[in-house]
């Protein structure tokens, strides 16, 4: 049997794996080896240790540990929480005001935290129920916090770009300045959108009514929001500002990041001996979850590899018409519909270096340009149904009366924005290049 064909097979396996619900790190593995011995009686795999030594040795994945510890800490000390309450109580006389600061304290948590998991159920806990009691039509308030919950897919500092800069073999710093404004775009849609539907139907979005916002005086919330939310956003700052303007590399500035999601904590009153062991042991479990798909997947690559997998995807892609630009339009349809099936993290080690090889070799072509285009194409399979993570984390932790429905229909006109924001990128690639190049990326 050519190899072709069992490279074919084994992609076909893999997937069928992962749709009975076997944790993906064991599918991408067990398939590898598998199909590795099937192929070459297993002497390829004389080649793994080194692979995975490199892996697991990379300076620059050093900061996936530090950034994941510095999201979860400001997660467990409910700093998120509180700047979510004076952002609302700020922006609350406007209809709509409060999911503008939902929108808000989402790209701040991004920024901060830049994990989906933490983000999605944070927000649920602590805004779902005050939208909804506020007047908010369901479905809005479910779209809306699931939204701004994947934020931090596309804001830097995110384990998103963290991996494909390893993947694709590039900048963590230019990914992080490329992908800035794109993120900051998005969220601005999302605002236009939200104001949209307060112009056209405020009764799903009312304002905080007078009586609530005169329990708060203009001092005091001046107050609140230097003493909660400029220590965290000035954090966040520093720590991008250092990466971006090349001060600092990534793994030292997530270091700074993480200590300074201590310090924020301490400042605010919030930290506790309790708080910090469950800080660090869940991002333990977070950063070996991340390490060990990172070794499975080095399995299952150098089997493809070895079984002649890439000749197969280059008669994929010269059956694709368009050339080049045809390419990528087709890697990103296929990202988009196994987004709907597939998690990030999968797509982006078992999709994303197939068609590297041949997006490289197309001068016209900025890999930093495709990386961010990847990115936001990831950050959409958060919210598509039916396994759309962003969905299922909100699903789990939503109170009483919030159907599957109601999530799913909220969502909805969220993925419409992300798509369109994904076609002024193909469209516009200076949206993406023009930050990298104007600090000299």
């Amino acid at each position: 049997m050519p190899l072709e064909y069992i490279a074919l097979m084994m992609v076909v396996a893999f997937f069928v794996l992962v749709l009975t619900g076997m944790p993906v790190a064991f599918a991408i593995a067990a398939v590898g080896f598998v199909f590795g011995f099937i192929g070459f009686d297993g002497w390829l795999f004389e080649l793994l240790p080194s692979r995975i030594f490199g892996t697991i040795t990379n300076y620059t994945l050093l900061a996936i540990p530090l950034f994941v510890f510095m999201g979860v800490m400001l997660d467990k000390t409910r700093v998120a929480e509180r700047m979510l309450d004076v952002i609302g109580h700020a922006a609350g006389g406007l209809p709509g005001g409060m999911a503008l600061a939902v929108i808000l304290v989402g790209v701040l948590m991004g920024a901060a935290t830049g994990i989906v998991g933490a983000a999605i159920v944070t927000l649920t806990l602590m805004a779902l129920p005050t939208l909804l009691r506020r007047g908010y039509k369901k479905s809005v308030a479910c779209g809306t916090i699931c939204a701004s919950g994947t934020l931090g897919q596309i804001i830097p500092p995110s384990l998103v770009l963290l991996v494909l800069a390893d993947t694709m073999n590039l900048s963590v710093g230019s990914l992080f300045a490329a992908a800035l404004i794109p993120g900051l775009m998005l969220a601005g849609l999302y605002v236009v959108y939200l104001l949209a539907l307060a112009w056209w139907n405020s009764a799903d979005v009312p304002a905080i009514d007078a009586e609530e916002r005169a329990q708060v005086s203009t001092v005091q919330l001046l107050k609140d929001l230097v003493t909660s939310v400029l220590p965290p956003l000035a954090l966040v700052l520093a720590v991008l500002g250092s990466i971006i303007g090349g001060i600092a590399a990534p793994t030292e500035a997530a270091a700074v990041g993480a200590v300074g999601a201590v310090v924020v904590a301490a400042l605010m009153g919030r930290l506790e001996r309790k708080t910090f062991i469950e800080a660090v042991m869940v991002s333990v479990r977070i950063t070996a979850m991340v390490f060990f798909v990172l070794i499975a997947s080095q399995v299952f690559a150098l089997a493809f590899r070895g079984l002649d997998g890439e000749f197969l995807i280059e008669a994929m892609v010269d059956f694709v018409p368009g050339g080049p630009m045809g390419t990528l339009l087709f890697m990103m349809l296929l990202i988009f519909l196994l987004g709907f099936f597939l998690e990030w993290i999968q797509i982006t080690f078992i999709v994303v270096p197939l068609f590297l090889p041949f997006l490289a070799g197309v001068p016209e072509f900025s890999m930093v340009w495709i990386a961010i285009l990847i990115a936001m194409n990831l950050q959409t399979s958060f919210l598509t149904p039916p396994f759309g993570w962003s969905l299922i984390f909100m699903k789990g932790v939503a109170p009483k009366g919030i159907t599957t429905a109601h999530i799913y229909k909220g969502a909805v006109p969220f993925v419409i924005i992300q798509i369109v924001a994904l076609g002024l990128i193909i469209l516009f690639p200076a949206i993406t290049l023009w930050l990298p190049q104007a600090i000299g990326w």
